[in-house]
């Protein structure tokens, strides 16, 4: 069944109903938020993220001098 999805004349109507539905100006936008999204998603998967988001520096200081 998956073995003819990917035939030139499949991949022609998908790139036809993409203009279609979303238009010239915005393929661009969508390939780059989906490469981030793709980019972010294997960085999880593979354990790669912070456990802690960077904190600016006053946020730093106010917590440090703020413990007993």
């Amino acid at each position: 069944m998956l073995e003819n999805l990917l035939r030139p004349t499949h991949l022609l109507l998908l790139v036809i109903a993409a203009l279609l539905l979303f238009g010239p100006s915005k393929l661009p936008e969508l390939g780059r938020s989906f490469g981030t999204m793709l980019r972010e998603f294997k960085k999880g998967a593979r354990g790669d993220f912070k456990e802690e988001e960077e904190k600016p520096q006053e946020i730093k200081t106010i917590e440090e001098t703020s413990k007993p």
